[in-house]
């Protein structure tokens, strides 16, 4: 994928009615758009919080061939709905202006702008995108992207009535918002379907409101699931060929007997239009973050306290491990669930409850969806042994950061070189150099052979070696001596944990 020619977005979305359409996008658009951007668990088919009217599934094979999509469009085209989003746009464009500016000139330049003229007040703007009612009270999903920053926001019906609906509430990390409005009479509702249940190939209904044309119906098939496009840890989405475009964003995908099995989101485009490559949110995804929001307005996600990365192949080979599996810990919050539970930078992630973790995107989603104050059991191995962990969640707040909790300081030694890099001790003329806090410590990389292996894994100067296969380091020499550890016994490779500017990681550096 080729990102200066093709970007990931919310395609069906927002968008706005005065805005030009974007040459190539990966596209999450509202108004007439969409949202940029370890398979689940099989589990059994889960029920809606409310009870929605339930029907036989309308004829679709005919000598075992696709015959018509009619009935299936007739009986759930009603429970689609078009999203109108009022949003106030401040156009204003303000300057930066000299601090010694004379009083008269600074008063002038923020009252006007733009060549001395007047500046522009807020706008309001409109967007537009679909949504689903999920209960016939006038429960309403759509994207959240949908909605964002609006001031007002009114729901149509196909049968032309229109209802002013208020926001339930909203969960950015899945692009998901849950909206309600007020109808004397029960609504046409559409009921959820089980997304596990879905094969690459099984045929797919989209329907929506691209470019403001409400209730377009499209179909296509599953053409992948469980698609990891980098869109945040708590989804793995269902690709589909259906086309979609700006303004099905919020939408509901149908399987054959007209279930919900996903929510349109994005699209892959190197124009702004359908390309038959469409994301949805899996329907059990959009289930879960429905029922929360509907008893508590909001999302409370579980919480351990630890930055973890997944077991790559090279990294499982550095500790001995046969597959790579599992999430292996970067760092730990200090006083939080996992420091307090003894677990360690290098502890690899293997199970919870009993469960057996994939990878870290999994354990991610896992820890999420526990439930604060709960316990886990957590099983690990540290250092070639199993070990088990009781872990009390806490509530995860967006906003906590896993910081590397420092070791002590070591005496400091001479320069040093191992593994392409030149090293040096961390001292005050070392840490103003490279511009590093009294928190870190370890042992500062001054160079990178750009030939060495540790340059192709990324390995900058300035980058801190905290540890080598677990093993903490203080000195350069400390380094030099856990290599020839390794060579000793054999190992390609070690593991090093490398503090970076963008945090702690795990890097497996060829040895050989």
């Amino acid at each position: 994928m080729q990102y200066e020619k093709h970007v990931l977005g919310p395609i069906a979305g927002r968008g706005r009615m005065f805005a030009a359409v974007s040459a190539v996008v990966l596209v999450a658009f509202g108004t007439s758009g969409f949202s940029f951007f370890s398979p689940p668990p099989q589990q059994k088919p889960q029920s809606h919080p409310v009870q929605a009217v339930r029907s036989q599934p309308p004829r679709m094979l005919e000598s075992g061939a696709p015959f018509s999509f009619a009935d299936l469009v007739e009986r759930v085209s009603p429970a689609v709905v078009t999203v109108t989003v009022e949003q106030k746009v401040d156009l204003t464009q303000t300057t930066d202006l000299p601090e010694d500016l004379p009083a008269p000139f600074r008063d002038f330049f923020n009252r006007f702008g733009n060549g001395g003229q007047p500046q522009a007040a807020p706008r309001k703007t409109i967007a537009m995108g679909s949504g689903f009612i999920v209960d016939k009270s006038g429960l309403i999903v759509t994207n959240n992207h949908v909605i964002d920053d609006s001031t007002k926001i009114t729901v149509k019906l196909t049968d032309g009535r229109q209802f002013a609906a208020k926001l339930v509430g909203t969960d950015p990390a899945t692009d998901i918002a849950l909206l309600k409005v007020k109808s004397d009479k029960p609504l046409p509702s559409v009921e959820f379907g089980d997304d596990h249940q879905m094969r690459v190939g099984d045929w797919v209904v989209a329907v929506g409101n691209p470019f403001g044309l409400s209730n377009s119906v499209t179909a296509g098939i599953i053409s992948s699931i469980n698609r990891d496009i980098g869109n945040g840890p708590y989804t793995d989405y269902i690709q589909i060929d259906a086309p979609i475009n700006r303004g099905n964003s919020g939408g509901p995908t149908f399987d054959l007997q007209g279930r919900v099995i996903g929510m349109n989101t994005m699209i892959y485009s190197p124009s702004g239009g359908s390309v038959g490559i469409g994301f949805a949110i899996p329907s059990s995804v959009v289930h879960d973050i429905v029922s929360q929001l509907q008893a508590h307005g909001h999302i409370a996600r579980g919480w351990l306290g630890v930055g973890i990365q997944s077991v790559t192949p090279e990294i499982a080979a550095s500790i001995g491990m046969k597959e790579p599996k599992g999430a292996i810990i970067a760092n730990i919050v200090d006083d939080g669930p996992a420091a307090k539970a003894g677990f360690q930078a290098g502890d690899i992630v293997i199970a919870v409850d009993g469960k057996p973790v994939q990878d870290s995107r999994d354990l991610t989603r896992r820890v999420a969806s526990l439930p604060a104050g709960s316990k886990a059991s957590f099983s690990v191995i540290r250092n070639g042994a199993d070990k088990t962990f009781t872990a009390t969640i806490a509530p995860r707040e967006e906003k906590k950061v896993a910081s590397l909790r420092p070791n002590e300081p070591g005496a400091a030694a001479g320069s040093a070189k191992a593994m392409g890099l030149a090293l040096a001790p961390l001292t005050d003329d070392t840490r103003r150099a490279f511009n590093l806090g009294r928190d870190v410590d370890g042992v500062v990389i001054t160079k990178v052979d750009p030939t060495s292996d540790a340059a192709d894994k990324g390995l900058l100067p300035g980058d801190v070696l905290v540890s080598i296969g677990n093993k903490p380091v203080r000195t350069p020499q400390d380094v030099q001596s856990r290599v020839a550890d390794a060579h000793a016994q054999g190992r390609k490779s070690v593991l090093l944990l490398v503090t970076t500017t963008n945090g702690p990681r795990f890097v497996a550096v060829d040895i050989s």
